[in-house]
């Protein structure tokens, strides 16, 4: 059985074994602000999802991840979904979301709606990456 909840701090545990950039006071926000889901498969959790508010707005998935032994089971495309309708029911009209251009997240993204609408690099020492694509998807109904 799938279940998808809010993250709570019993959860830190779990989330930092998936998430090695969230910064442990930007964990308790997340609980506190109801920006992070946690995916349990017959009670075990399973995977993740984080946003934050671009131009305190847009919501903008920051991080999805699924344990690499159930990933492309339909596991994140259940996750994705719920935040959207969560998202629609506040009244958003518009998401966002990025991946490096070397990921193959990218091919998920645009197979659930993202399309793309820009990218970046970062040519400062110690953040340097690969082209980093700005997706988005429209949700007004």
């Amino acid at each position: 059985m799938t279940e998808i909840r809010y993250a709570a701090a019993e959860d830190r545990g779990f989330w930092f074994s998936l998430d090695g950039h969230l910064p442990e006071k930007e964990f308790l926000n997340k609980v506190r602000d109801r920006q992070g889901y946690v995916l349990l498969e017959d009670g075990e959790p399973t995977g993740l999802l984080r946003y934050n508010l671009f131009w305190d707005q847009i919501p903008f998935c920051t991080l999805l991840f699924i344990d690499p032994a159930r990933q492309r089971q339909g596991l994140g495309r259940l996750l994705m979904a719920r935040w959207e309708a969560d998202m629609r029911a506040q009244g958003c009209e518009l998401l966002m979301t990025s991946t490096q251009a070397d990921e193959e997240a990218q091919h998920f993204y645009r197979k659930i709606g993202f399309q793309d609408c820009g990218g970046f690099t970062l040519p400062v020492p110690g953040y340097a990456q690969p082209t980093e694509l700005i997706m988005v998807k429209d949700i007004r109904r």
